[in-house]
Order: C-alpha cells, then structure tokens, then sequence
C-alpha cells in the first residue's frame, strides 16, 4: 500500500536563493541515497519519461511501506525513490536557472551575454567579462528555452568589435580576429554612458590571440538561425562581413603542406601552455564545423568563388584528418611498426614519426574496441593525448564517419573511470606529472597533474557529451553521466573545475558559479528531455565531404 507523504510546513523564504536551492537538493540528494532499493543503473526511455513529466507536474514525495519478496516495481524503482530522484533534478535545475539569471550582462538596457563567473569569494581578474566560448552554453541554453534574444545581441555587438584596431605592442593582428571577451564599461556614472572594451590577446594571460572565438562565433550564428528559422541576422551585412573576415583569415596562404590551421598554444579552451602548438585537434574540429556552417550561411555572389573554396578546403581538411589523426588498435599497431627516413611519395610514415616516442601509456589504453582523434600531428610528433572537445565536435560535425563516431563512445564507456570518473568529464587525457609537466607547462602552478587543463575534470563538457550520446542513439550514456552530475554539482556550487584523477576534488583554483558549468548541465538536461534540440548544434553527415584517393601501404611497410 502507498501512503501519501503529509505536506511539508511551510518554509521561511530564504535570503539568499540559490544558497537555499543547493542545500535543500543536497538534503534530497541525501534522503535519494538512504532510500535508494537496488535502483537500475541504466533506465530505460520509457522511464525516463515518466519521472521528467512527474518533475514537471511537481509531484510531492511519497513514502512506500518495504517490499515484500518478489514484489519488487517492474522498473526496479520504487515511487518514493522516483518522487525523490525527480524532486532532486528539478531543484539542481531551478538552481542553475537562476545562477544563470543572474550572470547576464545588460549593455544600453539589453541583454548582451553572461559573465564567466558570478564568484565573490575571489578577485575579478577577467571572470567579470563576458567570454565568445564560454557564452556558448549559456546561447544554447536560452534559445533552446526561447530566449534568442540576448543570443541576437551578442552576435550583433561581437561582429562590430571585431572591426576594431588590435595592436599587440607595435604589431597589429588580423582583421578577421573576434575578442577572446569583453566587458561593459561606464565611462561616466553621472550619465550613465556605457561602451565595450574587449580583449583580443593583447591583455590575455600569455598574449594569445584566441583562434577559437571565430570558429564559436560561426557556429553560434548559425545555431540561432537554425532554432529561430530566422535568416535575417544571418543574411545581415554585418554578419555576412564579420564571417568573411574570419574565414579569409583561416584560408589565407602561407607555408603549411596541410590544410589544418596552424596555432600557438594556448589560442582554445585550453589557454596555458599545454604543449598544443601546432595543429591542435580542438581547432582543427572547430574550424571544419565552422567552415560547413559557413557554406549553409554566406550568400553567393556570382563574381565570388569564396564557397567553392570553403568547399575545397572541407574536403581537404576531412581527409588529412581521417588519415592522419585518427587511432584506434589497427592503427596504434601500424605506428609501432612505422619504419623512418622514407623518401617517397608513397611513404606511410609522411611525418616521420620515431615509433620509440610512442608513450607508454597509449599501449594500455587503447581498447581493442575503440578509437579516437589524437591531440596533434606535426613532423616527427603525434600527441597521442585524449581531448574531449576536439573529439565531440568531430561527431557533431560529422567529420567523424559513424563507424569513428561510434567508436569515440565505445572509448567512453571501455575507458570510463579515466575520462569521467566521478564528475564528466575530462579536458584531456592523461595528466602530464614530474619532468614532462616542467618542460611543456614551463612549471605551471595551474596546470599541476591532474588538474585544471592538465588532465582536469569540466563539467561545462558534460552538454557536449549528452549532445554526441543522444546523436548516436546511446542516451543511457548520457543519463549515467547526468546523474553523477547532479549528485555535487549543486552541492559545490557549480565550480570551474575538478581536480584528482577521478575528478572528486572541487578544483585548488576554482572559482564557484562558474556560468558554464552552469549553462553546460541545463543545456544536457534539456538535450535529454527534448532531442530535437539537438538541431541547433549537429549537422547531417555528408558523404562527399569525405572524397579522396584510397590510402595504400608503402612497399616499406612491413
């Protein structure tokens, strides 16, 4: 017999909201573990369903008299503990909506974009400004809630800055270049007089220009035109100028024999020193993602071939990174077999890759079903480190083949106490310690073994890692890591970032209500509910973007 649960008593309004909001999930998320009766680890659909339309419907708790032998729910689940799980996620997300509220930004009265962090336990820095990658999340999150308009306003005031002069001491960077951020300025109290001050590298930690910002800014652009079916911002001229600056500064001719996009370190997400210089598997994804984008929005003039070369360099770039960064067993095992010095055109080893720097680590993690787009490839270097990011862009992108697309996840689940451990999920993979941290970090107190970038845990890459599940038909995988999400998230109160190997501590420099691990969990939560928000963020495969010869062995290869 099921008895109702007497309403709670009435509850003194808190002073501080969201304080309120993660006591009271944690206490739930509490009472969810004492109650909790051999609860399957992977729901069904069908089940899932039901507990988010309960969520919705914001029923109350109830309280379930014990089991009987044999009469365990068909679910594995009993209604007190499903009352109490739904109570929990719709107190994680009430928490992240209004962290979120409260990080926008206002520019002359509207909505501009959201700051990267809402800490005040710690100084500023830069946390108070308004960043092109971290908004990202936050964008989707409200267009996928209906709220475009701050999302319009950001792409709008984000093109006309990019018009601005950038001087790095005496040199002056490219046209096409976007800001890294920016933040609102009152030039004079009195009159309330307002204007932007952005940063394109040229007051960064390090001095980097930041390579990604354009490749977002397109993408982004068109996510808005997809979700709104609005082609006007897009077919406005200051977008269609801000897109052509970026992409001529991509597809301008240099030295490079690759059609990748040659970078320092620091230019991403990642924006220490790294050791990602060269050709960074994160921007190479973005940029093919931004270049599919592009053709879908750039209008064509007839005098114009810039599409036709947009298209040349997708098929170019598709096909140096099949050939050339993707692993898996096979592939790992023909490396090791590499002869060098080979002078041909036919060579396997085109970069003269030394099989001897093959990390040791590589050889135990590689499942025999699996595989992955490796950090970098350069002469005589491959970094055969994991990136997450580079990874999940290439399948939203469909760079990925759905063979490769599928084996990225197989990875994931083979390997899922290293990527994701106890908080989704990790940056890179794995951590850089003792001798190789010093020479490639220069001694980075940031980026110390496992933590921050060096093998960090981020929950703002929890949405992309729902986004790529729920794509592939896996969303049980994207549930699991939701869950374990949402048992600290709120709890520790949204930070940057985990440290530890399995990603259980809150980071040694984290700052709390960091805004895209809050927007990365909402955009996940609402991904999960609805998968035809996946729209604003996938593109369909397309078979020709893969055209190309056949790779053959060389005579060499033994």
């Amino acid at each position: 017999m099921i008895l109702c649960a007497d309403p709670p008593p009435p509850i003194k309004p808190p002073e501080n909201k969201i304080t309120e909001l993660a006591k009271t999930a944690y206490d739930s998320s509490t009472m969810e573990q004492k109650t909790r009766l051999h609860i399957e680890r992977h729901r069904s659909c069908e089940v899932s369903q039901v507990i988010l339309s309960e969520v919705e419907n914001r029923c109350q708790p109830q309280t379930l008299e014990p089991i009987k032998s044999g009469g365990t729910p068909r679910s594995g689940c009993s209604p007190s503990v499903e009352s109490t799980n739904a109570l929990h996620r719709h107190m994680v997300a009430d928490a992240a909506w209004e962290a979120l509220k409260k990080s926008v930004v206002h520019f002359r009265g509207q909505p501009i974009g959201t700051v990267a962090a809402i800490d005040k336990s710690q100084g500023a820095l830069n946390y108070d400004q308004v960043f092109m990658r971290d908004f990202v999340p936050s964008a989707l999150a409200f267009l996928m809630k209906g709220e475009p308009s701050i999302v319009k306003n950001f792409l709008l005031e984000t093109a006309r800055l990019q018009l601005r002069e950038k001087m790095v001491d005496l040199f002056k960077l490219g046209q096409g270049v976007m800001p890294a951020s920016f933040k609102v300025h009152h030039c004079n109290s009195m009159q309330k007089t307002e204007s932007l001050l952005a940063d394109f590298g040229e007051t960064a930690i390090g001095r980097v220009a930041p390579v990604d910002s354009g490749l977002w800014w397109i993408i982004l652009l068109r996510a808005y035109t997809k979700w709104t079916r609005d082609n006007s911002l897009a077919e406005s001229p200051d977008c269609q100028r801000a897109m052509r600056l970026i992409l001529k500064l991509c597809l301008s001719e240099g030295f490079d024999t690759s059609p990748a996009l040659l970078c320092a370190d620091g230019c991403s997400m990642v924006d220490r020193r790294m050791g990602i210089y060269g050709y960074p598997i994160e921007i190479q994804a973005l940029f093919f993602m931004a270049l599919r984008c592009a053709v879908t929005l750039l209008k064509e003039d007839c005098n114009d071939d810039f599409v036709y070369q947009i298209s040349k360099r997708i098929k170019a770039l598709s096909y140096h990174l099949h050939s050339y960064y993707w692993l898996d067993f096979q592939r790992l095992n023909d490396i090791y077999r590499y002869k060098t010095e080979e002078y041909s055109e036919t060579a396997l080893n085109k970069f003269n890759v030394i099989p001897e720097s093959i990390p040791d680590w590589i050889f135990d993690f590689m499942p025999s079903r699996g595989g992955y787009f490796i950090g970098n490839v350069s002469p005589a270097r491959m970094d055969f480190r994991w990136f997450c990011l580079g990874n999940f862009i290439a399948i939203l992108s469909s760079l990925a083949t759905g063979e490769q697309a599928e084996a990225i996840l197989d990875l994931v689940e083979e390997r899922w106490e290293e990527l994701i451990g106890e908080m989704p999920m990790k940056v890179c993979y794995p951590a850089m310690e003792k001798q190789e941290w010093q020479i490639v970090t220069g001694c980075d107190p940031k980026n110390t073994r496992w933590s921050y970038h060096n093998g960090g845990s981020w929950p703002v890459l929890l949405w992309l890692l729902v986004a790529v599940s729920v794509k592939l038909g896996r969303p049980h995988i994207a549930r699991r890591a939701v869950e374990l999400t949402e048992k600290r998230l709120v709890k520790d109160e949204f930070p940057e970032y985990y440290d530890g190997r399995a990603g259980r501590y809150v980071g040694k420099q984290a700052r709390k209500f960091q805004t895209w691990s809050v927007a990365g969990y909402l955009v996940a939560k609402m991904l999960l509910d609805d998968p035809s928000n996946l729209r604003a963020v996938s593109l369909a495969d397309d078979g020709h973007i893969r055209e190309g010869p056949l790779l053959k062995r060389s005579n060499s290869f033994s």
